[in-house]
């Protein structure tokens, strides 16, 4: 952005109050601002002043200090106490010099003073410095709302093509699964059987990128709520591991259990099956033919612990900075060259954190990772 003491702006945008009980000085002040092409409004009191900012609003209050039942200083606390004038910017004119008086005047909100008599060159610098902060503020209000509402607009969008592709996505996961239980090699031939898989593969991907998306869509703007119960997170570790055992099977890898025989969390079901759902996924998508993956559900002081341990490919340093940020965009391939996108770890960080817990990992290239979420235990 511009810097604002550069900052070139149209004077006549801008409207600026003068308040001053003595007349020559309203008009002097008048005529050097009309000069300069701004509007000029004027009061000679604090009431009339009040007034004025009240229902013309004005973008900058020239305000003396010494006036007769109402001073300078007793006008900008008024100003100041009120929401909708507290952001007018106050220029004190005076002929008090005293250091009090000047930390007086700041106290009160001031945002400038300028000495009388005044020299007209840098009353003009001074208004025109103000001014130029008023509008940076106003390009910066309007580029907020600029960008909220393509932030708005952005996820209604994510949630829109997730939602609406959901279904036709699923009924084709679905069929495919029908035909590959159907199907077998000796029917269709190994070449068709090997396609059928690869597209069913591919299809179970989408299919969870869709719901991840539309997960962290609807948590994004705050359509997702969390739904607290007590529940048996060994239980939910099961059936996960359950429902991933033929994905992990067709790669040959081993799902192996470590846990007590109950564990008794408080938080939400459904979120928390969506983030170990996540982590199993992965671990199968970036291990070796033939290796093993380990979960191991554990509690450390007031928190359940599940971790996910795979001795597949790895992370780099380069990429494990990347990893969990929203700003930088991390794709990886597993050990079948299985794509992700790791929206999905964005989204488990997202729902541990508004489960009360945290999602954390360590990892080390060629020789796996182990992806860990906490929970509160039971109270």
């Amino acid at each position: 952005m511009q810097n604002y003491n550069t900052m070139k702006i149209t004077p006549s945008e801008y409207k600026i109050l003068i308040v001053d009980d003595v007349t020559s000085n309203v008009l002097l002040l008048k005529v050097l601002l009309t000069n300069e092409k701004f509007n000029v409004i004027t009061a000679s009191s604090g009431k009339q002043a009040l007034e004025l900012v009240e229902n013309d609003r004005p973008d900058l209050v020239l305000l003396d200090v010494m006036m007769p039942e109402m001073n300078g200083f007793e006008v900008a606390q008024i100003l100041k106490q009120k929401t909708e004038t507290s952001e007018i910017p106050i220029i004190f004119l005076t002929a008090l010099n005293g250091t009090t008086d000047v930390v007086k005047g700041f106290q009160v909100g001031g945002n400038d003073f300028i000495s009388k008599p005044f020299n007209k060159e840098e009353l003009i610098i001074r208004i025109t410095h103000q001014i130029s902060l008023v509008a940076a503020k106003r390009i910066i209000l309007a580029q907020t709302e600029e960008l909220q509402k393509t932030i708005i607009g952005r996820d209604k969008l994510y949630s829109v093509i997730a939602h609406d592709l959901r279904s036709p996505v699923g009924s084709i996961k679905m069929v495919l699964n029908m035909l590959i239980l159907n199907l077998p090699s000796s029917k269709i031939g190994e070449e068709m059987y090997e396609l059928l898989t690869m597209a069913n593969q591919t299809t179970e991907d989408v299919f969870s990128l869709l719901d991840n998306l539309l997960k962290w869509t609807k948590s994004q703007i705050g359509r997702m709520k969390v739904v607290y119960q007590d529940f048996d997170i060994v239980e939910v570790a099961q059936g996960v591991i359950e429902i991933f055992s033929m994905v992990a099977a067709a790669k040959k890898i081993s799902i192996k259990l470590e846990t007590p025989e109950k564990l008794i969390v408080h938080g939400d079901i459904d979120m928390v099956k969506t983030v170990v759902r996540n982590l199993l996924s992965n671990a199968i998508k970036f291990s070796n033919q033939k290796s093993e993956i380990l979960v191991v559900v554990t509690d450390k002081e007031e928190f359940s612990v599940l971790s996910v341990k795979d001795y597949g490919c790895g992370i780099d340093s380069e990429g494990q900075k990347k990893l969990l940020h929203t700003d930088t965009h991390f794709s990886t391939f597993g050990t079948n060259n299985e794509e992700g996108s790791g929206l999905g770890l964005l989204l488990c960080k997202d729902f541990a954190q508004k489960n009360s817990g945290d999602l954390w990992f360590e990892s080390e290239k060629g020789k796996g990772s182990t992806f860990s979420f906490s929970i509160p235990l039971k109270k």
